[in-house]
């Protein structure tokens, strides 16, 4: 029993090494990618806030808080993955034009406030709470509207 409670413990302390979160202000801990992308897409906003997220088998994530309150996250590679710029428009270049487009002619005025790139395509929530979906091509394939209002 004392071996099996040892061992369990032993797996516990080693999975906790393994997942390791730390912060940062320090740009440079950012891969060169997502250095680029925040010196093109948000050029005069400060920094509050990197996590790095490390998971097992060398997988690391990045999670950027700017001083604004926009939430940026990159993969390990340092490609965007998400887009937070809470009720502040996303900017356009980040936006895929048939999205952009969509949004223009049918969002009553509303834009995009957060982005999500995922391995099915693209969602959108637009400042009027709406969330949108569109596949890899920019096709709309899903709408959800907030009632709670």
């Amino acid at each position: 029993m004392k071996k099996i409670l040892f061992l369990l413990l032993t797996v516990l302390c080693l999975g906790n090494v393994a997942r390791a979160d730390s912060y940062t202000i320090d740009r440079d801990k950012l891969p060169v990618q997502a250095r680029e992308m925040l010196d093109e897409y948000f050029p005069k906003a400060k920094i509050g806030m990197i996590k790095v997220d490390k998971h097992l088998l060398k997988k690391t994530d990045y999670d950027v808080k700017l001083v604004n309150g926009t939430k940026i996250e990159f993969n390990n590679a340092g490609k965007w993955t998400s887009v937070d710029c809470k009720k502040r428009q996303v900017p356009d270049a980040l936006v895929m034009k048939p999205i952009r487009n969509y949004v223009k002619k049918n969002g009553n005025g509303a834009f995009i406030v957060k982005i999500e790139n995922k391995v099915s395509g693209f969602e959108v929530e637009l400042s009027d709470g709406v969330e949108m979906k569109f596949n890899k091509l920019g096709i709309l394939t899903h709408v959800e509207i907030d009632d709670n209002d």
